[in-house]
């Protein structure tokens, strides 16, 4: 079993775990998200800051054996996408 840290910033807490129950997780209602082989913690975090420029964080602690790791992290990419500009 492997754990993998991802910071998710400019998508909510919320948010992050309804897009983990899209791909097949089942939220605890509040920090945990588990899905099959693979159990996500998510914690907010500070927010990042540039300048003026303040955006919400979110820390993913993945827990699972790397292949479904890598598998949940290429289903939730393109959720997590976000236009820049």
């Amino acid at each position: 079993m492997s754990e993998t840290i991802r910071v998710i910033k400019c998508i909510p807490k919320w948010l992050l775990a309804e897009y983990l129950e899209e791909i097949g997780g089942q939220s605890d209602g509040d920090h945990q998200v588990t899905g099959n082989g693979w159990v996500v913690h998510l914690k907010q975090i500070d927010p990042f800051q540039i300048g003026s420029l303040c955006v919400g964080q979110v820390r993913m602690t993945i827990e699972g054996e790397q292949e479904v790791v890598d598998r949940l992290l290429i289903l939730l990419k393109p959720k997590i996408m976000r236009a820049g500009g």
